[in-house]
């Protein structure tokens, strides 16, 4: 059971209670990407388990009617034991997601697994004309020729800063560089993309932009925010008419994704350390 100081950031150990949270945000207007915790498996049981976890996922989502889609990580599907491990689980996820009617997600992670996830990725969602989506990280001085390869494709892109420390010459390093070519990179996207824009940011100064190219270039976007991160907002947002996606993530490996979430903002520690004392 998950202790009362993680549940804010985590909805819980199993798929019906992540899917019980969906349906709590679909009751404000907001939609859920569900995310089955766990990463970087070197052995193909782990990585099978958890593609047969989100195939079951995907089936109750849809028998659900719940307003959720799905989000995976290549290294929790297979990346790290191999690539044709990962383009078969995959694939695998995405026929069902296609079948079912249910949005997957793709997620990113370190520049090494770059070429691997974008190749996956871009040869299923043309097999399956959309239905898929993939994040992107604008911190790496290569995603601008990526977004340009993925600009006629099916399906959308979603694009953050980047979470990850990169080397400099791979990566774009300082705060004040990477938030410039992210709004550059955000506008490029309401130029060139015809299924819309996806923002992975809680940045005030971000959302205002997006809503700005919105207006200029009339190109749909969500808005995506992480669960116990600027709840409220959320909501805010999604009373404005603006679609508004909650990354849910769930499962037993929760320990190690909560203590990042605390580490990465001031108010998430002070929220923590108010939980465990009691006040």
């Amino acid at each position: 059971m998950i202790p009362p100081v993680a549940n804010r950031f985590v909805a819980g150990e199993t798929p019906s209670e992540a899917l019980d949270h969906a349906q709590t945000l679909n009751k404000r207007d907001v939609s859920a990407i569900l995310n089955l915790l766990g990463e970087h498996y070197h052995d193909p049981k782990p990585a099978t388990e958890d593609t047969d976890t989100y195939l079951e996922l995907v089936d109750n989502i849809a028998a659900s009617g719940a307003a959720a889609c799905i989000s995976v990580k290549p290294s929790q599907i297979g990346l790290d034991v191999g690539e044709t491990v990962f383009e078969n689980n995959l694939a695998e996820i995405a026929e069902r997601g296609d079948k079912k009617g249910v949005f997957v997600w793709v997620d990113m992670e370190d520049h090494t697994t770059t070429d691997a996830t974008l190749d996956a990725y871009e040869s299923l969602v043309r097999d399956h004309g959309g239905g898929m989506g993939l994040c992107l990280q604008a911190n790496l001085r290569r995603t601008r020729e990526d977004l340009e390869r993925l600009a006629d494709a099916p399906g959308k892109v979603r694009i953050v800063k980047g979470a990850y420390d990169e080397p400099s010459d791979v990566a774009y390093t300082s705060k004040e560089k990477v938030d410039e070519v992210y709004l550059e990179l955000i506008e490029y996207m309401f130029e060139a993309f015809d299924d819309g824009v996806a923002i992975g940011s809680h940045d005030p100064m971000v959302i205002d932009a997006a809503r700005e190219y919105h207006r200029e270039y009339g190109t749909p976007y969500e808005i995506q925010m992480l669960m116990g991160v600027r709840t409220d907002r959320q909501y805010e947002l999604a009373s404005d008419d603006i679609e508004v996606y909650q990354y849910v993530p769930y499962g037993s490996k929760w320990l190690s994704y909560f203590y990042r979430r605390v580490r990465e903002r001031k108010e998430n520690l002070l929220f923590a350390a108010r939980a465990v004392i009691g006040r």
